[in-house]
């Protein structure tokens, strides 16, 4: 929709036909442009919805713009049609046809009466106590497309939002719906499961969301910073955002809860085993604590406890939950058994690790002894009567019940320092014997 040249002097008769070419070309433009909001699908869901809050107040003054829309474009038909009259008297038009031609398509010569509705609700009448006014074609034409403008970007926005939201959110109920039926099938209902209940949250929000969108549509639109175009603007999808996201964990708990349903007896088999595993190593543990106190002297040796019969119980509470179908309880139940089991095996462990590191070192100095013993016996030195009675007097420490670790210990290393003694040449010029004995047992 273009907007008229500015009034002038008396327009001469090759002006007159250019400016009543240039108005007709304008007058089917904005016929178009008025038949297209007329029959704008968002301007019919308009006029056929219950409308609330900021759309209802906007349409009330849409609906009134649009009829002034009509008005004006009456007015500027029945304008351009007198001027085309007397354009069409003669072929060349006289002085007198120039000045009331000028006048006419220059001059504020037009008329528009509007009803008094449709003068209170217009947003650029707003206040006005006029009934009727003047407008050369210029201006009327520029109020035209005030109205107009303002009209379309109400129109199509709400129809934006309509077309984008409301399918979205059936789409994402009836996702909603399905989710509901494998929820409850595998027993995550509201009151009982955090899920069901955030399902049971997501349901009302949507509901609410879509009543909303469907009577106020401006409500959820944002409009484009900076642009002045009719519809400038995207729906304002925040609300909807945040719902798909919250059902989508939802969604992603459900298929733990499912994958649970699944691997449950090969996850309960697995946990089993590993607390029975546990438990016999503390039993192996307790075992070798008697061996050792029996075995070992002078000892430090830890406590041993009992078999996890906590863990036991929540293991049987966890089948019961896997026999009842109660899987939302299974889920989480397992992840916790899970950790716990493996960080009890590795307890037990270390346990027996503990418990048994006296006997480690006993086996570590009676392996040491045998070791120098072949060592000696390579160099000819087997018979020899210290080393056999410092040999001799090791192996009664270690192979005698208490041991006492640490005399054991002495005892192993001066028979080592004996055989490296033996083992190591002298040195006679370095003024007398030279005593190579490595100090930490080694030749």
């Amino acid at each position: 929709m273009g907007v008229t040249g500015p009034p002038g002097p008396v327009m001469d008769r090759d002006e007159v036909d250019r400016a009543l070419a240039r108005l007709g070309a304008e007058h089917e433009a904005i016929e178009t442009s008025l038949l297209a909001l007329q029959d704008h699908a968002g301007r019919r869901l308009l006029e056929g919805a219950e409308l609330t809050g900021t759309t209802k107040e906007r349409w009330t003054s849409a609906e009134a713009s649009i009829t002034l829309l009509w008005a004006y474009f009456d007015a500027y038909t029945d304008a351009l049609r007198s001027a085309r009259d007397i354009r069409s008297r003669r072929r060349w038009s006289s002085r007198d046809d120039l000045v009331e031609l000028t006048e006419l398509l220059r001059g504020e010569s037009v008329t528009v009466a509007g009803s008094a509705t449709a003068t209170a609700n217009a947003p650029t009448l707003a206040g006005s106590s006029k009934l009727s006014e003047q407008f050369s074609l210029a201006a009327l034409v520029e109020r035209m497309n005030e109205l107009y403008a303002s009209s379309l970007d109400m129109v199509v926005a709400a129809d934006a939002v309509w077309s984008a939201l409301p399918a979205r959110i059936d789409l994402l109920a009836a996702e909603l719906q399905r989710t509901r039926q494998l929820a409850h099938s595998v027993g995550v209902r509201p009151g009982e499961h955090p899920a069901g209940d955030d399902l049971e949250r997501i349901t009302r929000t949507l509901t609410t969301l879509r009543e909303r969108v469907v009577s106020d549509p401006l409500a959820f639109w944002a409009p484009a910073q900076g642009s002045s175009a009719p519809g400038g603007g995207r729906p304002d999808t925040t609300t909807y955002d945040r719902e798909a996201r919250a059902l989508e964990d939802v969604r992603r708990e459900i298929d733990a809860v499912l994958t649970v349903r699944q691997d449950a007896e090969a996850r309960l088999v697995k946990l089993r085993d590993v607390l029975s595993r546990a438990d016999r190593t503390l039993a192996e543990a307790r075992s070798a604590r008697g061996e050792v106190l029996a075995k070992i002297a002078a000892s430090e040796v830890p406590a041993v406890s009992g078999p996890p019969t906590a863990l036991q119980e929540q293991l049987a509470t966890a089948a019961e939950y896997r026999r009842h179908a109660q899987w939302h309880r299974l889920s989480p139940l397992l992840e916790s058994l899970e950790e716990k089991a493996d960080d009890e095996l590795l307890r037990a462990r270390e346990s027996l690790t503990a418990v048994t590191a006296p006997l480690a070192v006993r086996a570590e100095l009676r392996g040491r002894l045998d070791a120098y013993k072949a060592k000696v016996a390579r160099h000819g030195l087997a018979e020899d009567p210290f080393l056999v009675e410092r040999y001799d007097a090791a192996r009664r420490m270690l192979w005698s019940a208490p041991c006492d670790l640490r005399v054991a210990e002495e005892a192993v290393l001066r028979y080592q320092r004996a055989a490296a003694d033996l083992l190591s040449p002298r040195v006679p010029e370095q003024g007398g014997p030279s005593d190579r004995v490595d100090r930490r047992g080694e030749s």
